[in-house]
């Protein structure tokens, strides 16, 4: 189910169709939604089964999406930048210096004014590792390049809402 974070962002009464491009796709809701709600969609995901799968529902639902088994890191090209790009749950599960990569990466692959709404798990242990970032991480990571539109949290995690600066160039 996409979560209503994500139908409302869609549902704002002056936002473009373009193109979008999910993150840590898994099975495919996400972008099978956005596909259904006019979007150009392309779904990343590092795990075959997961993409097998996603393009089999989207097959089943009569959309047309762009699947690839790849890294979100290092995807290969597209074929022109993105209006709107989505991450739940996947930058929280990145060290350090894939973070730093993952962020020059969305400023390269948006256009200016785009959209990045990201969902993060805050800092906690799970198992052997620690998980998430806090808000300040986030904030530094791409503040160079998004302006911070809106930020909700429920203590454990939060959505970010992005926008993509129009003098985002590398100073």
């Amino acid at each position: 189910m996409t979560p209503p974070e994500v139908t409302a962002w869609v549902a704002q009464a002056n936002l473009p169709r373009g193109r979008a491009l999910d993150l840590g796709c898994g099975s495919g809701t996400n972008a099978i939604y956005l596909a259904q709600q006019g979007f150009e969609t392309v779904g990343i995901d590092f795990v075959p089964r997961a993409i097998e799968r996603a393009r089999a529902r989207a097959r089943a639902a009569n959309v047309t999406v762009e699947f690839r088994c790849a890294d979100v890191l290092k995807p290969g090209t597209f074929a022109a930048p993105f209006d709107f790009l989505l991450d739940i749950g996947c930058l929280h599960n990145f060290g350090a210096a894939a973070q730093t990569r993952y962020a020059a990466n969305a400023r390269q692959w948006t256009k200016p004014g785009a959209t990045l709404l990201l969902y993060a798990f805050f800092p906690h242990r799970r198992g052997a590792r620690n998980w998430g970032l806090a808000r300040a991480d986030v904030e530094a990571l791409f503040a160079r390049a998004f302006d911070l539109r809106h930020y909700a949290d429920d203590g454990k995690s939060a959505w970010y809402e992005w926008q993509r600066k129009q003098d985002a160039s590398e100073k």
